[in-house]
C-alpha cells in the first residue's frame, strides 16, 4: 500500500498549486479563450514493464492533470530523456517516510510551481490497474475540450498507489513527495482535431526495497486525429512520441 498519509502541509501544497493555476488562467486565460479555436484533448495511460511483474495488481487514483504553460518551450533538461525512470543502483534516495528526497527526473517540487500552468479537475477520480495495462494496453481517464494551442508538458496529479505483490503481501509504493508525474513531451490542441495523450509510467523496485512510481519517457505517445467531414469521412493521423 501507499505510505503517502494525508497531512495538513501536503493538503496546503496542493490546494495552492491549484490556486497558482487559477490564478494564472484568472490573468491571462480568459481573454484569450473569447472566440478562440478549440479542440480535444483525451488523456490516457499505460504501462511499461519495468517491475511491475512483481505484482498482482497495482492501482493509482489520478485526480486531474495540469498543462504547462501554452506557448512555452519544453524547459531545459526536460527533453531527451530527462525525465527517464532511474535503474535501480542500490541506493536509497527516501526519506524516513519513503518519499524520494532528490528532486528527481519526472516530478515537480513547490519550487518549480510553473507560472502560467493550468489545472484541470476530474469530475470524479479515475482508477487504473497497471498490472493490466502492459503490451500495448491503454486506458482513457479524460477527453475534454480545450483552447488551441503548443503546450510543453502534461502532469498528472496521482493521489494514491495500492500495491499487491504476486505472493499476496503489500507492497509499498511511494509517490514522489507530493510532486505531480511530469510527462516532458511537447504537443499541441488542434482546431477540430483530437489530441490523444498517452502518459506512460511505472513502479521501479529502490535499493530500500521500496517502489517509486515514475514516468517512462520512451512511452510516452501523442497521436492527431482530424475530425470526421461533413461526408462522415474521417480525416488522417499522424503519431508523434518515441514508441
Amino acid at each position: 500500500m501507499t505510505d503517502r498519509a494525508p497531512d495538513l502541509d501536503a493538503l496546503d501544497r496542493r490546494t495552492y498549486l491549484k490556486a497558482t493555476g487559477a490564478a494564472a488562467l484568472g490573468a491571462t486565460g480568459l481573454a484569450g479563450c473569447v472566440g478562440r479555436a478549440t479542440g480535444t484533448l483525451a488523456t490516457q495511460v499505460t504501462d511499461q514493464p519495468a517491475d511491475i511483474g512483481d505484482f498482482e495488481s497495482l492501482v493509482v487514483t489520478v485526480e486531474g492533470f495540469w498543462l504547462g504553460p501554452e506557448g512555452a518551450d519544453p524547459e531545459e533538461g526536460d527533453a531527451d530523456g530527462a525525465n527517464e525512470t532511474d535503474p535501480d543502483d542500490g541506493s536509497d534516495d527516501t526519506d524516513a517516510g519513503g518519499n524520494e528526497t532528490t528532486d528527481g527526473n519526472g516530478t515537480d517540487d513547490e519550487g518549480d510551481a510553473a507560472e502560467g500552468r493550468e489545472y484541470f479537475e476530474f469530475d470524479e477520480s479515475q482508477e487504473a490497474d497497471l498490472v493490466e495495462l502492459q503490451n500495448g494496453e491503454t486506458q482513457l481517464i479524460d477527453e475534454r475540450e480545450l483552447q488551441t494551442g503548443e503546450y510543453p508538458y502534461l502532469q498528472l496529479d496521482v493521489s494514491s498507489a495500492d500495491g499487491t505483490l504476486t505472493d499476496g503481501s503489500d507492497a509499498a509504493v511511494d509517490l514522489p513527495g507530493n510532486a505531480p508525474l511530469k510527462f516532458n513531451e511537447q504537443f499541441e490542441i488542434r482546431e477540430n482535431a483530437r489530441t490523444t495523450f498517452t502518459a506512460d509510467f511505472a513502479p521501479v523496485l529502490r535499493g530500500n526495497g521500496r517502489y517509486l512510481l515514475r514516468p517512462v519517457p520512451s512511452g510516452i505517445e501523442v497521436e492527431y486525429e482530424s475530425e470526421a467531414s461533413e461526408d462522415g469521412s474521417s480525416g488522417e493521423n499522424s503519431t508523434d512520441g518515441d514508441s
